[in-house]
């Protein structure tokens, strides 16, 4: 029989990431917060946990896809948390984007009790999650790794093991420098060309036929160009995560210049409302310095 999973945070990624769980033949044991969120899990099959005490008490393996760092060291950490239902050899995953220095630290805390951990953040937003395609950043043991492998496989494509505990975090870091940089990049090419009264639709299409091609030109550009912002990836997660970028880089003494002002615009996608857009509404940010909105003319 498969393990029984126990997860904790079963909103938007979480929902869909169970579905696919249960699909495999794991039995799982969800919790939420949400009463919503957590009824919905039950409607695929999940049984409802209480707590988080309860469902690493009631589990073999715990996976924790929760906000940002905080939610994360309180549930695995805090009063009624996984670390007093947990017992020894049992195994934790955290698939959260968080601070990679929170995820050693929770590592080595459950550590002392004897629970096996990984730091496993996703890439690849609600649709890789829907349809288990996500690419998993993994921060552990390699014997764990592999013993866990078939789990990954049931939610993700593209499974890696990056390193130590953290290492997981640091890549999605990465990842998440690489898609602001571009999604910065392609506003600033459209809204440049639509403030020289070139139609957005023609330079998204010759920028997509050359060297200046990208995932998120492909994905996002044609959505961005009919002003469709509807969210795959909150802007205010992006934010979230730049703002681990930040505190990573000061920690490691490591200049981000670019990042810095990818950050900034962020911030200000926030200030003026639109965070729970599409991530690729920092256009509308030079949209509004510029004066012009980058929108098709077809």
């Amino acid at each position: 029989m498969k393990p029984k999973i126990g997860f904790i945070g079963v909103g938007i990624m979480g929902y869909h990431m169970t579905r696919n769980l249960i699909g495999a033949g794991h039995p799982l044991i969800a919790y939420d917060i949400s009463e919503q969120a957590l009824g919905r899990a039950e409607a695929l099959g999940a049984e409802r946990g209480g707590s988080c005490r309860e469902v690493a008490a009631r589990s073999d393996v715990v996976i924790t896809m929760l906000p940002d760092s905080p939610e994360v060291r309180s549930a695995a950490l805090g009063s009624g948390g996984i670390c007093e239902g947990v017992r020894r050899g049992q195994i934790y995953i955290d698939m959260s984007t968080i601070s990679p220095h929170t995820s050693v630290e929770v590592a080595e805390e459950l550590g002392k009790k004897g629970v096996r951990c990984l730091d496993a953040p996703v890439s690849g937003g609600e649709i890789g999650a829907q349809k288990a395609t996500l690419s998993i950043m993994v921060g552990g043991p390699q014997d764990l790794f592999e013993e866990v492998r078939p789990i990954f496989e049931a939610m993700g494509k593209t499974i890696t093991l990056c390193g130590p505990h953290g290492a997981g975090q640091i890549v999605k870091a990465c990842n998440q420098v690489q898609v602001a940089l571009n999604l910065v990049g392609m506003a600033e090419a459209l809204v440049l060309g639509a403030k020289s009264g070139v139609d957005p639709e023609i330079v998204l299409k010759v920028l997509s036929a050359g060297y200046a091609q990208t995932r998120v030109m492909d994905v996002r550009g044609p959505l961005v160009i009919r002003g469709d912002f509807a969210p795959g990836f909150r802007g205010r997660f992006h934010y979230k995560d730049l703002n681990i970028i930040m505190d990573t880089a000061r920690r490691s003494h490591v200049p981000l210049p670019a990042t810095a002002v990818a950050h900034e615009l962020f911030s200000a996608l926030l200030a003026s409302g639109g965070g729970d857009l599409d991530h690729s509404a920092v256009i509308k940010v030079l949209e509004m310095m510029a004066g012009v909105e980058a929108r098709t003319k077809s």
